[in-house]
């Protein structure tokens, strides 16, 4: 273990494991999400989810982890050594560093939007004149290369200085800085005039808008932020002592990555609401509707730069955890040093992602290679960050229940003495809902 590296604390480990869970998705989806879903309503079906869903999977994933002190590949070979389960490991490490490829993009545009916020490209302009400022930013092929290429080499960089002095020295920066950012924007947000409008959708629950709909695209959110499927958890978990408690440490996670999301829709309901604008504007939110509404806000300017800072932060806090599954990878089952493991990977990351950033106007300039004709960025997103993680969780769900047995598991939880005393119900929900309920968000990708 102390090869590998290990997390120098349980602050600093559970600072790491939420920055992983943390990101666009707690920022950019959720708020959009929940603002197609009935506000209020949707927020308690997710937070409900998180529990009877997301706890138990990341639960098992970070048993496994600390129990083999493994990555993936080498996790699933240790407990079930000549079998084909290793392969569920590979596809984590393959789904971590396409995610990254086309992650990294989006990332890319928050950094870009910090300084169109703040050289004022959107004082004064209507919900049109924004959209075309966002068609004329992703159709610059070489601006989004570039601003693809930053983002890797800075995740890249953090990633290379190891477990410590890198994953976690990092996230004990961003982490509290994350949070010290949504609250400044949320008291902001707050008293903008109208606000209470805003409060109102996200506080008080519609229960006549309750539909299946509703419910899967929360066990969707929900599954998603958590960071389940990919590995990720399974390899923060590799790091951690026996003395450490699997259980709080889990439930902390979850309740950091949860109050992010829920401290955004305290920051772009208000806002919304404040300038008569609906709830229900889609994936575009962010990045075409936001614009509108800083370029009519008192203040409006810096107010939205810190924003895409926040956004900017939320996302470099999940790269890095992203880049780590490949490189635990290279590290433990290939031998290779950290720093040649992370700059090799962060590269190979880099150009599978530069199809995704000219997959907007930007293609265009590259319109003799019929390849390029694809919208790489949206197949990614589907194939990559929805179904190929619904695959994983459903594996891993599967394996520790079924395979490992949970007898197992909880042997590994309650390591040291350690308590738990809801060990029936996560039995159950591992073995019986969890499975249901991932299959359940797995077959609604495809409808």
């Amino acid at each position: 273990m102390a090869s590998r590296g290990n997390w120098g604390s349980k602050l600093g480990f559970i600072l790491a494991a939420a920055g992983s869970a943390v990101g666009l998705g707690n920022i950019w989806r959720f708020p959009y999400t929940t603002g197609r879903n009935g506000g209020a309503l949707f927020v308690l079906i997710y937070i409900g989810c998180v529990i009877v869903l997301g706890l138990p999977v990341l639960l098992a994933e970070l048993s496994l982890g600390r129990a083999t002190y493994r990555n993936p590949v080498g996790a699933f070979r240790a407990i079930r050594p000549g079998t084909k389960w290793h392969f569920t490991g590979y596809l984590g490490v393959l789904t971590a560093v396409m995610i990254l490829s086309f992650y990294a993009v989006i990332a890319g545009w928050t950094v870009g939007y910090i300084f169109k916020t703040l050289a004022g490209q959107f004082n004064g302009l209507e919900k049109s004149g924004v959209a075309a400022v966002f068609s004329s930013f992703i159709g610059s092929p070489w601006l989004q290369v570039l601003l693809l290429a930053i983002f890797i080499i800075l995740t890249a960089y953090i990633v290379s200085r190891g477990v410590a002095a890198g994953l976690e020295k990092f996230s004990k920066l961003l982490m509290p800085l994350l949070f010290l950012i949504l609250v400044l924007l949320m008291v902001r947000s707050l008293t903008l005039p109208g606000a209470e409008k805003g409060l109102s959708f996200y506080l008080k629950p519609d229960f006549a808008a309750l539909n299946g709909r509703v419910f899967l695209e929360a066990m969707g959110q929900a599954f998603f932020s958590l960071s389940l499927g990919l590995g990720t958890m399974l390899t923060y978990g590799s790091y951690l002592g026996k003395k450490e408690s699997l259980v709080s440490s889990a439930a902390w996670v979850a309740v950091l990555d949860t109050s992010v999301a829920i401290l955004a829709g305290f920051i772009i309901f208000p806002a919304l609401f404040s300038q008569n604008m609906a709830p229900d504007q889609g994936p575009g939110l962010v990045f075409a509707i936001l614009p509108v509404i800083f370029s009519h806000m008192p203040g409006g300017m810096a107010f939205g730069a810190f924003f895409f800072l926040l956004l900017a932060v939320a996302a470099l806090t999940s790269t890095i955890s992203i880049l780590e599954v490949p490189v635990a990878f290279l590290i433990d089952e290939k031998k290779w040093p950290r720093r040649k493991a992370a700059w090799l990977m962060g590269g190979v990351a880099f150009l599978f992602g530069i199809p995704s950033a000219l997959s907007g106007g930007g293609m265009a300039f590259f319109s003799r290679l019929p390849l390029l004709h694809v919208d790489f960025l949206t197949l990614w997103d589907k194939a990559w960050g929805n179904v190929a993680l619904s695959v994983g969780a459903l594996l891993v769900a599967f394996f520790v229940a079924h395979v490992w047995k949970t007898a197992n598991a909880l042997q590994e939880i309650t390591a040291e003495g350690a308590r738990f005393r809801l060990a029936r119900l996560w039995a159950i929900a591992i073995k019986y809902v969890c499975p249901l309920l991932i299959l359940a968000v797995l077959v609604s990708q495809f409808l």
